[in-house]
């Protein structure tokens, strides 16, 4: 493993990359050498070599030798490949965001002359509508970013930091000059570092539960979002203010919120109680205010203004004497220690009362976030009329943006539940007697809120998502439960349309909705702001990704047309999970693809599992993913973007229609077959996932294996993904393709219409990361060669008509850094999916395997996981 030699197109990596990829693994082969037991290396090196040779040779015979070497490992030495390869592909993740990273810092753009940053899209939209026009709907923008406990990343927490350590000491090198010695120096603590990441378990041995949800979680606030958030701001506000920047009051005002479900979904997790609520609320808390109070103290200790040279105004000289009455040991230790420092004195005052906040004592705390932001709103009003521009519009600036961004709960805690759930309460509520545990649980989740709300502040809570909303009674019902619970509380109830017929209905129910008494008071008091939940993945599930993709698309237009009708402001919040059989694949792209007045510069989403710290676990390349995702909600505005999509939709309706039908079709004939659902379950480890450990929610929601129709998403995704077929993100494409027939027709379509291109760009992404070959082996131990054959003549069919569309000769062609990354993985993958394949025929074969054989299983998974960088 010392070599990056793959195969012919890695010689087309930027060498940095290169010589990053190339100084890991070869770290790694030590490591293997001087760690692994007798001859590991030799077998890895035997099984690499193999399947790079399979890889770059198609004939049956290079494929049957890797299988061959894979087949003849004892199941120990298996498990320790196995285990060589995912650490592999934790390094070559590595390697790949390290240059994702120098290629933001070097400026260089991913796409030549695309309008992809907030100072692009601002100057594009002044260009449209006039400056002033652009500068409104800056005002006006929100990204909203909503962090999920969807069990997706495969990664043990262990695993994470050992890989968050080894990305710092890779920065380390690539942005310091090191002499020889310091080389040497950085060479020894890899080595130290990937040691210790071969020797650390892979797999959990626990289920996490919901609170350790909530704490990996606050390791990306406190080592990414606290401070790059009002980075992002001060980047913008510098770019549009120029040389002012820094002296005139900000032209930005903040424009993220962020969201968490983590500790507030309980559809299907019945560890996420009312307890649970409250406990991640105060987690949260204290992070947010630990931030708060350590970023006041710095500001404290630097602002040592002589109060001569910046006297304090009298409003400051007012509010440091009602500190000094409610802190007076604070207020002479001040004086002492910053005498004629009257900004320092108070700020000083200010950061004693946030950890008094903290700490919950009583007589110093802050009872609500806008108290401080009034209190340093003071002092900055002070050092602009001293003159000091600077110190007002600096540090103290960023506070402000800290606080008006995160309040004292950093994330806004969001409740989902189940409408089956609302109503079976209801009933027992409505029939009098005993109540169940389920129902005061429910009732219980309504005062959980309430003393969030009162605690925090009402932005902390008060979003409740009700999951398979099919009627307007299902939202009222939120509502009477609320009465029944007693508890007063502000809330936003928002419907979540997630199967096909319910994304159907949805303008409808929302036409309903809206009359409803509660639902109406409280539009009436938000000024018509009204929120919905999109679902991705149940309905690509229920009809297949082709006809939802479509459906989502026309249920948007619906419910932009009705809102912006009747005067709402409308939010969409997209159910978007991190691979393409649950809407995943680029933000920025899919935003610009929607319909018009859909997004209109507010953007909100779900971000999970191995996506979060994909996009946010690295300060720049969360930077880099937030201007994307903002530039593109600002350039949704665009007249030339909104007329392109009509243009299109108007134009390709009648394709549209076609490819529903047919592909919806095709996916059903496969989907509701006699027997699918178990034959399903034994062709992918799909049982075998729900025994990873990967979060705290259940993989199902109590149905066996007879039907898929209680299976969540993320394990149908998960199990195809794992056996290279990935059928969730693009079976049905192909028959649909082949229905249109006119490849011309296609083409057109694919260069005009944003909406098919970004579908027919994922799935060749989607593709891509199949493998025929490999996904032959898995569908052939379900004993079921109608299925076999198939999804194989849909994958090939499907594979054909995107590389006439595009053009070249293999998939991806036209995304070079794609197709490399792919290139470079494939074979690796490759070898792990041999691994699995051995693992999964013997536990489906051999009724007396033993657990060794699961734990080889549940290894490659989190190696396969790696290796494709997606799970659900």
């Amino acid at each position: 493993m010392p070599e990056l030699r793959t195969n012919a197109s890695t010689d087309e990596l930027p060498e940095q990359i290169r010589a990053d990829v190339r100084l890991l693994t070869t770290l790694l082969g030590r490591v293997l050498s001087e760690s692994g037991s007798p001859s590991l290396f030799e077998d890895v090196e035997a099984l690499r070599h193999a399947t790079i040779a399979a890889y770059r040779d198609d004939s049956p015979e290079a494929f049957a030798q890797a299988a061959e070497i894979a087949e003849s490992f004892t199941v120990q030495r298996a498990d320790e490949v196995a285990r060589a390869f995912t650490v592999y592909f934790h390094l070559v993740n590595l390697a790949e965001e390290m240059q994702r990273i120098r290629q933001v810092r070097e400026g260089r753009p991913e796409v030549e002359g695309a309008v992809d940053t907030i100072p692009k899209a601002i100057a594009q939209l002044s260009q449209e509508i006039g400056e002033e026009a652009a500068r409104r709907h800056l005002e006006h923008l929100r990204f909203h970013p909503v962090f999920t406990a969807h069990p997706t990343e495969a990664r043990r927490r262990a695993v994470a930091s050992s890989v968050r350590r080894l990305s710092a000491l890779l920065a380390e090198r690539a942005f310091t000059t090191l002499d020889e010695a310091g080389e040497l120096r950085m060479e020894r603590r890899l080595l130290e570092e990937i040691d210790t990441l071969w020797r650390t378990a892979p797999l959990r041995s626990i289920q996490p539960g919901p609170e350790d949800e909530v704490r990996s979680l606050m390791a990306i606030f406190d080592e990414t979002l606290f401070t790059t958030i009002p980075r992002i701001y001060r980047y913008v506000d510098d770019s549009l203010q120029g040389e002012n920047a820094g002296r005139e009051q900000p032209i930005v005002q903040p424009f993220m919120r962020l969201g968490t479900w983590v500790g507030g979904d309980r559809d299907g997790n019945p560890f996420v109680t009312a307890s649970i609520t409250k406990k991640a609320m105060a987690i949260a808390s204290d992070h947010v205010l630990r931030g708060l109070q350590a970023t006041a103290e710095r500001i404290a200790r630097s602002i040592t203004l002589e109060a001569d040279e910046t006297p304090a105004s009298p409003e400051l000289q007012d509010l440091w004497q009602r500190l000094a009455m409610i802190d007076e040991v604070g207020a002479a230790d001040a004086e002492v220690r910053a005498p004629n420092e009257s900004h320092k004195q108070v700020l000083m005052l200010i950061a004693t009362r946030i950890a008094a906040t903290r700490t919950r004592n009583a007589d110093l705390a802050y009872a609500h976030p806008d108290e401080l932001l009034a209190d340093l709103q003071i002092v900055q009003r002070s050092l602009v009329l001293a003159g000091a521009n600077r110190q007002a519009y600096g540090s103290l600036q960023v506070l402000i943006w800290q606080v008006e961004t995160f309040g004292f709960h950093l994330a806004e805690l969001e409740v989902r539940q189940h409408s089956q759930v609302h109503g079976e309460a209801l009933a027992e509520l409505e029939a009098g007697g005993e109540l169940s545990d389920q129902t005061r649980e429910v009732l219980d989740v309504f005062r959980a809120v309430a003393q969030i709300q009162h605690r925090y502040g009402p932005r902390a809570a008060g979003r409740y998502i009700v999951s398979f909303t099919r009627s307007a009674e299902d939202l009222a019902a939120v509502y009477r439960l609320a009465e029944y619970a007693g508890a007063e509380v502000t809330l936003d109830v928002i419907p979540l349309f997630e199967t096909y017929n319910d994304l159907r209905s949805a303008r409808a129910v929302m036409s309903e909705a809206v009359e409803l008494p509660q639902f109406k008071a409280r539009l009436e008091q938000t000024g018509g702001q009204l929120e919905v939940m999109l679902g991705y993945s149940d309905s690509s599930k229920d009809v297949g990704p082709v006809a939802a993709n479509l459906a989502l698309y026309d249920t948007q237009a619906e419910l932009a047309e009705w809102a912006r009708a009747r005067g709402f402001e409308l939010t969409l919040f997209h159910g978007r999970g991190g691979t393409l059989g649950r809407g995943g694949g680029p933000t920025n792209t899919a935003i610009l693809a929607q319909p018009p007045h859909s997004v209109e510069g507010r953007f909100k989403l779900t971000e999970q599992g191995e996506v979060i710290f994909a996009r946010y676990g690295d300060p720049t390349i969360a930077m880099r993913h937030i201007d994307q995702v903002a530039a593109a909600s600002l350039m949704a505005i665009a007249p030339s973007i909104e007329q392109r999509n009509v243009a299109a939709a108007t134009k390709y309706s009648a394709v549209a229609d076609q490819l529903s039908k047919v592909s919806r079709a095709r996916f059903d004939s496969l989907i509701q077959a006699e027997g699918f659902a178990p034959w399903f379950a034994t062709v992918t480890p799909m049982e075998e996932i729900g025994r990873l450990q990967l979060g705290s929610r259940p993989a199902r929601r109590g149905l066996s294996v007879e039907s898929l129709k209680d299976l969540r998403a993320i394990p149908w995704v998960f199990a195809w993904s794992q056996a290279r077929i990935n059928l969730a993100g693009w079976f049905g494409l192909g028959s649909a393709l082949e229905a249109v027939g006119d490849l011309e027709l296609l083409r057109r379509a694919y260069e005009e219409w944003p909406l098919f291109r970004t579908v027919i760009d994922n799935v060749g992404m989607s593709l891509a990361k199949a493998d025929p070959r490999i996904a032959r082996r898995y569908l052939e131990l379900g004993g079921r060669p109608d299925f076999t054959e198939l999804i194989l003549e849909e994958m090939d069919l499907t594979t054909s008509w995107l590389i006439r569309i595009v053009g070249g000769e293999k998939l991806v062609e036209n995304r070079p850094a794609l197709r490399r990354a792919v290139e470079l993985r494939s074979p690796y993958v490759d070898a792990l999916s041999l691994i699995q394949l051995r693992a999964l025929r013997m536990l489906r074969s051999d009724e007396e395997a033993g657990p060794e054989w699961e734990h080889l299983l549940l290894l490659s998974v989190s190696g396969v996981s790696a290796g494709l960088q997606n799970t659900g």
